[in-house]
């Protein structure tokens, strides 16, 4: 079977597999109802100046600059990566594994709507990935549309099929989640796909272009790129299957990624292996064709690893690990059995991806893991529940399906990552999965930590939101998603050891929150951020709940608090906080929570003195439930926050260097900046609008959607290692006091009309000044003029007229001014450069245009218009559409040597210009 990795909403292809009636039958079931990347609309639709993510072409790499990247400022990740804890296996949930078995995860992040991908938005129903824990390396490979394309080539009321859009080749990692995944110890990894799909005439030749030097330009913009962003590195999936890699070429694309590992990068390829005639060959094995683009003989390590293709069995996989041996590398650092859950889910269709092909006579993985599309768990709910739905992955109230399947993925069927092997009778009928085929990751890998010192703090928070919550009361009603901050996950969902009925376990969204049948709970919300954590059922034996896999050391000042709210009526019941020491693991200790059975009105905070295990180690810790011989029904008990600490984290200083950036009056968006301090001090900034929280991010900056009142005070927080806040840093402000009603209108030339209200206490009385800027250009244009008082209009001339992004600063006074945004008028167009154009025997073949916002291009053969194909349809087109169109199809042969041909280029704006071919 040959297997690509495809954007959302694509319904992969079987190949090379015989199909049985069942299996096509499953498949045609599942194509009709097939689920589909949308936008979100309404108050949870993008903001008109939110930033978010682009793909990049091989030409806007060699182009980029931080400058010129729009809103690059702005998605900038800088949480640094976070060293991990060493293995003890005496926490592990099946210490007889080995940790050195490493997880690559290739998934989805947010909603990836190609032009939705924020860092952060008001929508709760965003996927958020939630089990770093057992990650090691996490990549994104859903594409992104090229920078430039205009947003309603996205047709949402259109086929995906029909979506004329282009692709980069390049999709750099969401910058929030590269700050959670650094948070966590876990590399964040950019894609590099090759494809005969959405890249159109893209192709490696482009990439690998060298200069006279011999060096390779786009490889040192990459680097460039991931230290800007901070990112770590790059997957390499070349699948451009029409004509793969010629032979001549390979050389060089060995050290196209050997300069980047050799920078410090770490770099996988995927195993679509070129062999000697330069076709794409799947091996689905580690041997001597693809091991060369891990390490060649000539030139040394190219790569770091492979990315295993997904059709092997137990002999193909132990033969890998044989051969990476016999290259005197670790196969468990080099070698990733590829697993495509977004294709198989849960092993319903097959048991191709058995993950115990991989065990070798010691029950241990040979090689490591790779798994594509964990996030169908998310996604693909739509086409699993079979209703004609387009879009439940997007519906609040189907939340709580998404994560119970998420669970039954990584701690398998029974939600139990100590019993996550694969059980035919658990019934998941009610999210849509099942357990029969499929072992949870947690399996056949071990759990990792990053929680180390003598400091820890967390509020449970997953990330997203109903609304947010601070010290127990709702301080924003809006739902929300922000994986910037979202604590360090639960080491592990559920770990509930019982010698009675065990409670269930849950995270607690509050009132609005659509849980499902199997959970019974009250719903209260969080304490601080938007989740809590839940336990609840009949309490009939002591439960022990593990948490946190950690390395904590105590001393003589360390504290534990822990704030609960205890819902259900007083009972005899008892909660502890369970410690297990390093040096004795196969104890728990216990320490008394006060008064913990009665029923609190609200929540409680117990601060528990550990001054007593000073000089000990905390490798792990949780927290038991005892009924005390009694039975306690409908037992309840919400975890809202867990502090360790001992007063070496210092409260942090309120933030300095508070101030407005962007003001957008016509929209009520703003962006405010401060100044930064080290992430050793402090873990992160909460941003609020009179007492309102807006947002939190680990940054310089931040992007608010809508403020919800136009004037009043905005405020900001550092938050300190060991949870502690600081002072807030205030700044007034005023939107009613600037211009109102902005417009901008362009005319044929390209001039600017600006109009503008003036705000009432003004009227008109102080002068008025525009500066007008590009932004994002390589080549910056101001204009700046003074506008008598009293009038509400001027005329900004002498413009460029490329369609630039530009900024509008518009000042009353002495005032500080408000910004207006938008693109300059467009009335520019190259003509396509004939000597592009190359002739053999008599056929034409067109090279890839060098115009950046180039869209079509008409080729007239006697005044008519060629046609030509694009992928996914049958349809013929009068033209070459970009991003549609294979490099490949851009040829043609006239039918008489005498014909007369020219080519027209069309921009995105329309414009046309014509070359003369003969």
């Amino acid at each position: 079977m040959t297997r690509k990795l495809k954007p959302k909403g694509i319904i992969p292809k079987v190949t090379a597999l015989a199909i049985t009636s069942a299996l096509l039958g499953q498949l045609i079931a599942s194509s009709v109802y097939a689920g589909d990347t949308l936008p979100y609309t309404g108050d949870s639709a993008k903001g008109a100046n939110q930033p978010y993510q682009h793909g990049y072409t091989s030409a806007q790499i060699l182009n980029w600059t931080p400058e010129s990247d729009i809103y690059g400022e702005l998605l900038r990740a800088h949480v640094p990566l976070q060293p991990r804890n060493d293995a003890f296996a005496a926490t592990q949930a099946y210490p007889e594994l080995s940790p050195d078995t490493q997880l690559f995860t290739m998934s989805g992040d947010y909603g990836n709507a190609f032009f939705d991908s924020t860092p952060y938005t008001n929508e709760f129903s965003q996927y958020l990935f939630n089990y770093w824990q057992y990650t090691d390396y996490y990549s994104y490979w859903h594409g992104m549309a090229s920078a430039g394309v205009p947003e309603e080539l996205y047709d949402p009321n259109k086929e995906w099929t029909e979506r004329y859009f282009e692709f980069g080749i390049l999709n750099i990692p969401n910058p929030a989640y590269t700050n959670a995944a650094h948070k966590n110890g876990v590399r964040s990894i950019a894609n590099i796909f090759f494809s005969d799909n959405d890249r159109g005439p893209q192709t490696y030749k482009q990439m690998l272009v060298q200069d006279e030097d011999g060096n390779f330009p786009v490889a040192v913009k990459l680097a460039e790129m991931a230290k800007y962003y901070n990112y770590d590195g790059y997957f390499f999936n070349q699948e451009e299957v029409a004509k793969g890699v010629a032979p001549e070429d390979i050389p060089s694309y060995k050290k196209f990624m050997q300069y980047l590992r050799d920078q410090g990068l770490y770099v996988q390829w995927y195993d679509s292996t070129i062999n000697t005639t330069g076709e794409i060959q799947y091996q689905n094995e580690f041997n001597e064709l693809n091991s060369p683009f891990v390490q060649d003989t000539a030139l040394g390590r190219v790569s770091d690893s492979i990315f295993l293709n997904y059709v092997w069995n137990h002999e193909m996989l132990r033969d890998s690990r044989d051969h990476a041996v016999s290259l005197g590398l670790d196969p468990l650092e080099t070698v990733f059995a590829g697993v495509e859950g977004g294709h198989d889910r849960f092993g319903r269709w097959k048991q191709l991806y058995d993950l115990r092909n991989n065990l070798d006579e010691n029950g241990q993985p040979m090689n490591s893991i790779a798994t594509l599309g964990a996030d169908f768990t998310h996604n693909a709910l739509d086409e699993e529940m079979g209703d004609g739905s387009t879009n439940h992955r997007a519906e609040d109230q189907y939340q709580w399906m998404t994560f119970v399947r998420d669970r039954a993925w990584w701690s398998g069927p029974n939600q139990d990552p100590t019993n996550a092997r694969r059980n035919a009778s658990v019934d998941l009928s009610d999210v849509y999965a099942s357990g029969a085929n499929w072992d949870g990751i947690a399996a056949y890998l071990t759990e990792r930590s990053v929680i180390n010192g003598s400091n820890f703090a967390t509020s449970f928070n997953t990330g997203h939101g109903l609304q947010y919550y601070e010290n127990g009361t709702v301080s924003n009603a809006s739902e929300w998603s922000n994986i910037n901050i979202q604590d360090i996950p639960v080491t592990w969902q559920w770990w509930m050891d019982s010698e009675g009925d065990k409670l269930s376990v849950d995270f607690d969204y509050g009132p609005t929150y659509e849980k499902g049948a199997r959970y019974q709970y009250n719903s209260i919300g969080a304490f601080n951020g938007g989740s809590s954590i839940v336990v609840n059922g009949t309490l009939n034996a002591e439960n022990f709940l593990r948490l946190y896999k950690t390395d904590l050391s105590v001393n003589a000042q360390s504290k534990l608090e822990l704030t609960y709210n205890k819902p259900s009526s007083s009972d005899k019941s008892s909660l502890q906080v369970g410690l297990i020491f390093e040096d004795d693991p196969s104890q728990v200790v216990r320490v008394d929570v006060p008064n913990s059975g009665k029923h609190t009105k609200g929540w409680k905070t117990a601060s528990l003195d550990l001054s007593a295990y000073a000089g000990k180690q905390i490798a792990a810790f949780g927290l038991i439930f005892d009924p005390n011989g009694t039975t306690v029904e409908n037992y309840q008990m919400n975890m809202g926050e867990i502090r360790i600490f001992d007063g070496s984290a210092s409260k942090p200083d309120a933030p300095s260097g508070f101030h407005i950036a962007k003001s957008l009056t016509n929209t009520d968006e703003l962006v405010v900046e401060w100044d930064i301090e080290d992430y050793s001090k402090v873990k992160q900034y909460n941003v609020y609008e009179n007492g309102s929280y807006v947002g939190g991010i680990y940054d310089s900056t931040y992007y608010i959607k809508s403020l919800k009142k136009r004037s009043g005070e905005l405020s900001i927080r550092a938050i300190g290692a060991d949870g502690s806040e600081s002072e807030p840093a205030t700044l007034s402000y005023n939107l009613d006091a600037a211009v109102q009603d902005i417009q901008v209108k362009f005319n044929k030339q390209g001039d600017a009309t600006v109009s503008w209200k003036y705000p009432k206490k003004t009227k008109g009385k102080e002068p008025i000044q525009l500066t007008l800027q590009t932004e994002y250009a390589r080549e910056p244009f101001i204009k700046t003029i003074q506008v008598k008082k009293g009038r509400s209009s001027a005329v900004l001339t002498g413009l460029p007229t490329n369609g630039e992004h530009y900024v509008l600063n518009i000042a009353i006074g002495k005032q500080k001014p408000v910004t207006f945004t938008g693109q300059l008028a467009d009335h520019q167009i190259t003509p396509y450069a004939k000597e592009k154009v190359t002739v053999n025997d008599g056929k034409y073949a067109l090279a890839l245009p060098d115009l950046e916002d180039w869209y079509k291009i008409y080729v007239y053969e006697n005044e008519v218009p060629r046609e030509f194909g694009v992928t996914y349809v049958t349809q013929k087109f009068p033209y070459i559409i970009r991003g549609r169109t294979k490099l490949s199809e851009m040829t043609f042969t006239p039918a008489s040597s005498s014909s007369s041909l020219k080519l027209v280029i069309e921009d995105y704006a329309g414009n046309k210009a014509t070359t003369i071919l003969r």
